[in-house]
């Protein structure tokens, strides 16, 4: 559920934060007051498209955040599945907004535009009258039957992605496969010529590292050498003067007076101990001297070598191991080229089981769909006429397309008639705006049990429509409310009083600037706003006494 809203610097809206609660959420307030700003910060934070002329004016950022609590299993195990972890069953979603960029952010770390739109679709579905057109789209009514077929479908639809990609990829090799002799014999060829090449060769896992370790030191081994020689001439091998005699003579000097006191002696110890670890240094130095001491025979080996490592690198792979895997591989194909006929027999049985599958499990598909089909009709008929469509016909029809996809053969389409002797036709055909958003209405009412997603946004709804209509898709919004919270923007009363949590949205004008403020409603404040939209800039007694009922009729029908 959407828990909490907090919006900075954007349009109209210096800084606001709205705490969201279950059920039906109503925002209300005069044209002009910033309801659209609202919803439209809502789409920003999960990834909607952005421009700098949404900033507040004067300001140089703005900032959207939705933080969500998480209640259901489901949903947190998707969310985990993507490295995203909520944080005491919570979870934040936010945009920085700057001129040119913004940054978005799951719970503080910087995310990807796709990964906040994938985790925000799990979290809230806004439906405004744009989605109404999705219903025109015949696309989607097979999506929306699946929905509704819930449990009994899924398993099935997943087997169906299964056996679809692998009839795809056993065509794919069958196709790719496909040769006459000379091409045939020129691929033969040339696969057993890279064999050869590999395995002559000879490669060893981790042979190229090492080899570059070694020619590193050959290829330095001068400058090391030369550092080596100049430091071994200054501690033990100059002959005027070095650091070994140097020490030689000041232990002989010091040796006299050693024994004079306690200091003397603890001097002269030193002085050894000096001596000691210059002689040891010595000794490490000409050791890591020999270390340097490569012939010109084994420079050139080596040299030659890694040419050869490279040379086949660059024709069969980045590493030695992908190369290993490349000869692999070559040597299955030399197999099925030197029995080519049997290969392909054995490629043509398998795409034969393959696509014998995927008929099967399309036509499993299809039963499950037609069965859900009259059911998932006969719902949305049941919540139209609740909507005050009258005797109205809806059919789902499926057909047939004659081609297998990861969805099936399936193509649905509703068909429909609003009015009485009218012939059934595509929905596309003949309904209004304010009817398809009645009619999508319906539908979320009918799937508000199958969707997963928890909190629901309605912007819009009410469009061309009032009255007695007015009063039902309020009756539709606060149904939807008992399984899922419902956040609706509405300029109608009829709906307005459905609400279990009011918001008033205002415009007021502050130190030269207009701000908009939302507030929450109580139960008396919230008559008041009803009134106002009831009545106008003029509310009188009766006109309160009317909103008092209708508040009190809607929370009767509860």
């Amino acid at each position: 559920m959407l828990q909490n809203l907090h919006v900075k610097n954007l349009a109209l809206i210096d800084e606001t934060e709205v705490d969201f609660g279950p059920g039906l959420n109503i925002l209300t307030g005069e044209t002009g007051a910033g309801k659209s700003i609202l919803m439209g910060s809502v789409s920003l934070a999960l990834g909607g498209r952005y421009s700098a002329d949404m900033l507040r004016n004067g300001a140089s950022s703005g900032l959207v955040e939705l933080t969500f609590t998480i209640e259901d299993d489901r949903i947190r195990k998707k969310l985990e599945s993507m490295d995203i972890f909520p944080d005491e069953d919570m979870i934040t979603l936010s945009r920085r907004l700057m001129e040119g960029r913004s940054i978005s952010r799951i719970n503080g770390e910087t995310v990807s535009m796709g990964t906040l739109r994938e985790a925000a679709s799990l979290l809230i579905d806004i439906h405004g009258q744009h989605d109404n057109q999705t219903l025109l789209n015949r696309k989607n009514h097979l999506a929306l039957l699946d929905l509704f077929s819930g449990e009994e479908i899924s398993p099935v639809k997943e087997r169906m992605a299964e056996v679809y990609h692998t009839y795809q990829k056993v065509s794919r090799q069958l196709e790719e496969a496909s040769l006459d002799d000379e091409s045939r014999r020129r691929e033969l060829s040339l696969a057993e010529f890279e064999v050869n090449e590999i395995e002559e060769a000879a490669l060893k896992e981790g042979e190229d590292e090492e080899l570059e370790q070694i020619y590193r030191r050959m290829t330095e081994s001068r400058k090391v050498t030369e550092a080596i020689a100049e430091t071994y001439r200054y501690t033990s091998e100059d002959l005027s003067a070095n650091a070994s005699d140097c020490l030689s003579r000041a232990i002989r000097a010091f040796q006299e007076i050693a024994d004079f006191d306690d200091s003397a002696a603890q001097l002269y110890s030193q002085l050894l101990d000096a001596d000691g670890l210059l002689n040891d240094f010595n000794r490490e130095l000409s050791e890591y001297a020999k270390t340097f001491e490569f012939s010109e025979e084994e420079f050139n080996e080596t040299e030659e070598r890694l040419n050869l490592i490279n040379h086949l690198k660059a024709k069969y792979g980045k590493t030695v191991s992908d190369i290993l895997a490349y000869c692999e591989r070559k040597k299955q194909r030399i197999e099925e080229l030197n029995d080519y006929d049997a290969f392909m027999q054995e490629l043509e049985e398998k795409l034969r089981k393959a696509k014998a599958e995927t008929d099967n499990v399309s036509e499993t598909l299809h039963r499950i769909r037609a069965k859900y089909a009259d059911i998932f009709s006969d719902e949305i008929k049941k919540q139209m006429q609740e909507l005050n469509f009258m005797d109205t016909r809806l059919e789902i029809r499926l057909t047939d397309t004659g081609r297998c996809s990861a969805n099936g053969r399936d193509e649905a389409e509703f068909y429909i008639a609003l009015n009485p002797g009218e012939p059934l036709r595509s929905l596309a055909n003949i309904a209004s705006g304010g009817e398809l958003s009645r009619i999508m209405l319906a539908i979320k009412t009918v799937l508000a049990d199958e969707e997963d997603t928890p909190t629901l946004i309605f912007d819009e709804i009410d469009a061309g429509i009032s009255g007695i209509t007015a009063d039902k898709v309020g009756e539709k919004l606060r149904l939807i409310g008992r399984s899922r919270q419902v956040i609706c923007i509405t300029h109608l009363p009829q709906i307005a009083a459905a609400a279990d949590i009011h918001f008033l949205i205002e415009k007021n004008a502050e130190d030269n600037s207009v701000k908009t403020r939302i507030e929450r409603l109580d139960q008396d404040a919230s008559i008041r706003e009803l009134a106002r939209i009831l009545g106008g800039s003029k509310v009188t007694d009766s006109i309160l006494k009317s909103a008092e009922e209708m508040k009190e009729l809607a929370k009767g029908e509860r």
